[in-house]
């Protein structure tokens, strides 16, 4: 029985070193993110001489619009050529049935204040439903009033999102490319505010920070909106100051048409292609600028199981980007340091399958922990791993309180809200183990699957309702069902801890029921069941 129990609580306290090194390392993030010295076109160049560029800008797109260019800048002599224009961007919306928001993320773009003449739409259209026949009408009636707009139409999907924007590369004639899913909503003052950082030789990619239009929804939403923050801000940003590699996130960006051709173009590979082609085009020298202060709105996904197929692509693409491209991270020229955070973030969706082992070794090291101890297993060891939570407590909360992008009026108000969220967060991370698990398998091991995108419904205020929609899931999976058994199992962990008296997984365990339940029920409830 001794051997057992040893083996049991090897395999939970190799779980938790994992957890609390990546946690630490988070923390390192956040280190960075405070310390305040941004790696941003002002530090590639003399700050002189990037105001005057965004002020030289700036005055170049009104001046193009009126049909002329200004030879003196904000007081300072800036030669600009009479008649230059602003630099030509093709802006691509790959879709695919997407028949409830496509018109309105195509009003957004064709309202972009740019000159007209210096921007082209074209709609990746891979849909097979009534998204077809929107997409032409909208296109015609845009065309008329003098957009230069296109649908492009495939005979075959294939390569899924990144065979669509392959595909759709030797129609665009921009110099720059900027992409949006359909869920997004940019703003007008979109390339005004991300165009001018590519003045800056270096900088193949803009991104810029999501917003969530739908963000007080539901409970739902407020926790992933919680989620995305840390990765918006701390994260990004963290990475940024640290000289550490970026992702573009796959939409609400620009990139540089040569970054993508000198980086390979885009790879259907894997079910991440935004990252995989971010890390090839790190690699080959070009710089992510991502800028914290811009915000592009987004709706988050509002229902249960599109949020999970979401989870499953990001979890699933991370790790087959992780095989593919660690390998070349590490044949790179890149510091130690900087292959070790590489890689970190290569394997972050790694983080939910150690989750999961810990959730499941816990149970049976329960029952064991008496016999433990009276083998001189100290009651406090765990104790040394709460520096891992206190590291993630503190990322969120400067994440979703302190950062100038989250920031709300009412200090005491925030705080409040982040401390009753925040449990529950963890919860529904933990809950989420098995399902992103399988994610992770399946991306190590090689198994191919579709790209399946998540549906969005125009859900923007408690009004609005997904239900009776099309594009809902209309059959329960083994992984909600495994979710369900493993609500009981934890259920059962915690009554058996009452039973002998040992409440020291209690309150994980509680949480981990809760997490697994609550998921498991939405996920039911937000079945197609008409």
């Amino acid at each position: 029985m001794s051997a057992i129990a040893l083996i049991v609580l090897g395999i939970y306290s190799l779980a938790l070193v994992y957890i609390t090194i990546y946690c630490v390392m988070q923390f390192n993030l956040l280190y960075f993110y405070k310390k305040g010295h941004r790696m941003n076109t002002a530090e590639l160049m003399p700050a002189e001489e990037n105001q005057v560029w965004e002020a030289a800008h700036a005055a170049r797109f009104e001046a193009a619009a009126r049909g002329g260019a200004p030879k003196v800048i904000s007081g300072q002599a800036v030669a600009v050529a009479e008649g230059e224009e602003a630099p030509f961007v093709t802006i691509q919306l790959p879709i695919y049935n997407e028949m409830y928001v496509i018109e309105r993320l195509i009003d957004a773009v064709c309202a972009f204040d740019y000159p007209r003449d210096r921007f082209e739409v074209h709609i990746v259209d891979d849909s097979t439903d009534e998204t077809v026949e929107i997409v032409r009408k909208k296109v015609e009636h845009d065309r008329q009033l003098g957009y230069q707009i296109e649908q492009i139409r495939r005979e075959k999907r294939q390569g899924f999102k990144a065979g669509a924007l392959k595909d759709a590369m030797p129609f665009a004639h921009g110099e720059f490319i900027a992409i949006f899913d359909a869920d997004f909503v940019p703003r007008p003052d979109f390339l005004r505010q991300t165009i001018p950082h590519f003045q800056n030789d270096h900088v193949g990619v803009v991104q810029t920070r999501w917003e969530h239009i739908n963000q007080d929804y539901s409970l739902l939403t407020q926790l992933q909106a919680l989620q995305l923050n840390v990765h918006f801000t701390v994260e990004q940003v963290g990475r940024m100051n640290g000289d550490h590699l970026l992702q573009f996130n796959g939409t609400a960006g620009v990139w540089r048409r040569e970054t993508i051709d000198d980086a390979g173009g885009w790879e259907a590979d894997t079910l991440t292609e935004d990252l995989d082609l971010s890390i090839r085009a790190q690699l080959r020298g070009w710089k992510i600028f991502f800028l914290e202060n811009i915000g592009s709105p987004a709706e988050l996904p509002a229902e249960m199981n599109s949020f999970k197929s979401q989870q499953f692509r990001w979890m699933k693409g991370g790790a087959e980007t992780a095989r593919k491209m660690l390998p070349s991270v590490w044949n790179s020229d890149l510091s130690f340091n900087h292959k070790i955070f590489a890689t970190l973030h290569l394997l972050s969706s790694s983080i939910f399958m150690v989750v999961f082992i810990a959730g499941i070794s816990s149970v049976p090291l329960l029952f064991v922990l008496g016999e433990l101890y009276e083998m001189g297993f100290s009651k406090h060891f765990f104790a040394y791993f709460l520096a891992g939570l206190l590291s993630i407590i503190s990322i969120y909360y400067v994440a979703n309180i302190q950062s100038p992008a989250n920031q709300e009026k009412q200090l005491d108000k925030a705080v409040m809200k982040f401390i009753l969220r925040f449990p529950l967060f963890l919860s529904l991370s933990m809950g989420l183990a098995l399902h992103n698990t399988v994610a992770v398998i399946q991306g190590f091991i090689g198994k191919k699957s579709a790209f399946v995108r998540t549906p969005k419904f125009n859900i923007q205020t408690g009004k609005d309702s997904f239900v009776k929609r099309q594009y809902l899931s209309k059959k329960i999976t083994w992984t909600t069902i495994g979710e369900g058994l493993l609500s009981l199992y934890f259920l059962a962990a915690v009554v058996g801890g009452l039973y002998i008296q040992n409440t020291t997984f209690i309150f994980f365990h509680l949480m981990l029921a809760f997490g697994y339940g609550g998921i498991f029920v939405y996920s039911v409830r937000h079945l197609n069941m008409k």
